[in-house]
């Protein structure tokens, strides 16, 4: 038997020179020397190799739900992989766990989706989720139907086909072509008004919408996909009458609905799905993320009986991941869904996020403040020059490093707004001294994005 290794202690300081030497990290110029080397989890709270504890307002990647450190999901997770911790979901095999979870996730879904594919996580999902449109369409004679449409400033994944659809320059420039007959159309954003020429927004959108339709031709269209709130283009929350417009539109074209509930599912705006919050019943939604609250990878999508059964028509569905319905992934997302249902989750996601959203209201006092925004554990800061032309302020002072470094509250920035996800269990407490950090900091940002010294 082999010798089992012994680890030992090691400083904060030769982690990260280890790390600064091995690995590659996502966003991060190889010129930046600081790494922060996190060792522990409990609630909103985290630690790292240091010594030093952070409050977690992100939850992670916006998907902590249950919080860090729970004993009963590593419980679930070591009772399945001491039973059967890996055997392929490829053809005729399944395993209980992922049979559990289908079950579970049909009897929670808005309305209609019958059938779960799972995934390894929300860029493999929504690949899926274009290849089950397109595939769906040419089963039923409809070959002309590839045409994805998306929108700009959209975040759908980093695959090819996600990454296509997702509507920044960044994650095309420099990749060489993209997925083809993928068409992106304004984001609903109502603070950035000029973007719609004066009209009602939702007015301008549905034209924009239809004109599209219109100008590619309906039988070739096979889907339109959006996010709920668009997380990275800084919590964008549309006008209540936005997706059910859009809604009516695809129907009455047989356009295919996809709903990117990547980061929206499982109770993150205070319902287990974003398509009930805002009244819509797609044909496709595709979920990841708070499914295990980050414990252990996986995704899941779940579509209607039309679309399963196109797919799966035939020879099947020709397109398979190694995890999926990993039978380890699927009983910790069981062991979450508890939780999320015992300890009443989706109810702490609307009373505290309305309470943090409340809080928020104070910092618009501040010189470039432009607006706050946000629904159930989804907020952010648009930060401006001047809140008269909502010019974006720029962001080179790196305000999220800053409120990090000086309070230890993990906030992040996108699109020059500041947004926060935090764990759904945080408490009114902590959601305080979260606005507290963001205003210490903001307070202090001039008009040119400049950092006042602390006093």
């Amino acid at each position: 038997m082999a010798t089992p290794t012994v680890r030992t202690e090691v400083s904060g300081a030769e982690l990260a020179e280890r790390d600064r030497r091995l690995i590659i990290h996502p966003y991060l110029p190889a010129s930046t020397e600081e790494r922060v080397v996190m060792v522990e989890g409990e609630g909103c709270r985290l630690r790292d190799a240091d010594g030093r504890e952070y409050l977690d307002a992100t939850g992670g990647l916006w998907l902590a739900q249950i919080g860090h450190g729970r004993r009963e999901i590593a419980a679930a997770a070591a009772a399945q992989m001491e039973q059967l911790e890996y055997f392929t979901s490829f053809w005729e095999f399944s395993n209980r766990p992922a049979i559990e979870l289908a079950e579970r996730l049909v009897g929670l879904s808005p309305a209609g989706q019958t059938h779960v594919y799972f995934t390894s996580g929300g860029s493999e999902g929504n690949e899926a989720a274009f290849k089950m449109s397109r595939y769906s369409h040419w089963r039923r004679g409809r070959k002309d139907r590839t045409w994805i449409l998306a929108r700009r400033f959209a975040y759908h994944g980093i695959g090819y086909g996600s990454g296509s659809a997702t509507g920044f320059p960044i994650y095309h420039d420099g990749f060489g072509p993209t997925l083809p007959h993928v068409r992106h159309l304004t984001p609903p954003w109502p603070y950035r008004e000029e973007l719609f020429g004066g009209h009602d927004p939702t007015d301008f959108l549905i034209s924009e919408l239809e004109a599209t339709i219109h100008d590619l031709g309906p039988e070739n269209v096979a889907a339109f996909i959006g996010e709920p709130v668009m997380g990275v283009a800084g919590m964008i929350v549309p006008p209540e009458d936005y997706w059910p417009r859009v809604q009516d539109v695809l129907r009455e074209h047989g356009i295919l609905f996809i709903l990117d509930e990547v980061v929206s599912a499982y109770g993150r705006i205070g319902e287990w799905f974003a398509a009930q919050h805002f009244g819509v019943e797609p044909d496709v939604i595709v979920t990841a993320k708070g499914i295990t609250s980050g414990y252990a990878p996986l995704g899941a999508v779940l579509v209607t009986d039309e679309i399963a059964d196109a797919v799966t028509s035939g020879d099947g569905f020709p397109m398979g991941f190694t995890y999926n319905g990993h039978p380890t992934s699927c009983a910790v997302a069981l062991a979450n869904l508890d939780v999320i249902e015992r300890e009443d989750l989706l109810a702490r996601a609307r009373e505290t996020g309305a309470y943090i959203l409340d809080r928020m209201q104070e910092l618009l006092s501040l010189p470039v403040v432009g607006e706050v925004r946000g629904v159930g554990m989804m907020h952010a800061v648009e930060l401006v020059r001047d809140k008269t032309t909502r010019e974006p302020l720029p962001m080179d002072a790196a305000p999220q490093d800053v409120i990090r470094r000086e309070t230890g509250v993990i906030v992040r920035d996108c699109s020059h707004s500041l947004v926060i996800s935090p764990p759904l269990t945080m408490s009114t407490d902590e959601a305080d001294e979260v606005v507290e950090a963001l205003g210490s900091v903001i307070s202090r940002l001039d008009a040119d994005g400049r950092l006042a010294p602390t006093t």
